[in-house]
C-alpha cells in the first residue's frame, strides 16, 4: 500500500498514520525512514529554507508520527528510527541532514526510555554510505559519485538490501528484549552514542 505523503506539511504525519492503520488493520511496528539530504559546501549557501525543509522531514515529523501512531501501538510493538553514521561523524557539506541525525540518536534513546513502560520498544539503524536515490538527487557532490563509500573499511557502497535485515531484526520478536539501541550498517565505520 503506497501512501505518498509530503512531510513538510503539518498534518501529513496524522493522515498517513490514521489511513494506515485503517488500510491495516492496526499498527505493530512502525519504521520512521523519512529524510531529506542535500549537499551545501558552505553554511554561508545554506538557505534558510533548506534548513526549515530538512528538520521539518527528518525529525518534526517523527515527533508527529510516534504521536498520531501511539494509540495504534499495543504492547510488544516496535518503533524503529533511521538515524546516520552522519550523527556521529559528519561531512561539513551535509550539515543541516547530519545536526537532523544527531537528534534522531539522541530521539531514539529517549523516547525508548519513555515507551518502555508501555512494553514498546524502540531501536534505530544508524547506515554508513548506502546507494539511494538521497546520493544521486543532490546529497552528494557529483564529483564525489564515483568514489562514493570507496572510503569504507569494505571499500564500496552498501546497497538498502543490506540494511532490511537489520529492520526485520527490530520489528521481530527475535529483537523482543531489545530497545534504546543504534545498530550501525556502515561498512565498517564505528557509531558511538
Amino acid at each position: 500500500m503506497l501512501l505518498p505523503y509530503d512531510l513538510r506539511e503539518t498534518d501529513a504525519p496524522e493522515k498517513m498514520v490514521a489511513q494506515a492503520a485503517k488500510e491495516l488493520g492496526g499498527l505493530d511496528t512502525l519504521v520512521l525512514n523519512a529524510a531529506q539530504q542535500i549537499t551545501q559546501p558552505t553554511i554561508e549557501g545554506l538557505t534558510m529554507e533548506q534548513v526549515r525543509d530538512t528538520f521539518e522531514v527528518n525529525i518534526i515529523s517523527m515527533f508527529a508520527t510516534v504521536q498520531a501512531a501511539l494509540p495504534h501501538l499495543p504492547a510488544g510493538a516496535s518503533i524503529i528510527t533511521t538515524t546516520s553514521v552522519q550523527a556521529f561523524n559528519p561531512s561539513g557539506h551535509l550539515l543541516d541532514y547530519a545536526v537532523t541525525k544527531a537528534a534522531i540518536a539522541n530521539f531514539t534513546v529517549g523516547l525508548a526510555k519513555q515507551l518502555s513502560k508501555k512494553g514498546i520498544r524502540v531501536n534505530g539503524v544508524a547506515p554508513g554510505p548506502i546507494w539511494t536515490a538521497l546520493q544521486l538527487d543532490e546529497g552528494q557532490p557529483k564529483e564525489k559519485l564515483p568514489v562514493f563509500g570507496q572510503d569504507s573499511l569494505m571499500e564500496r557502497a552498501g546497497q538498502p538490501v543490506e540494511l532490511a535485515p537489520v529492520y526485520v531484526f527490530l520489528a521481530s520478536n527475535e529483537a523482543s528484549y531489545v530497545t534504546a539501541q543504534i545498530y550501525g550498517v556502515t561498512g565498517g565505520e564505528a557509531i558511538n552514542l
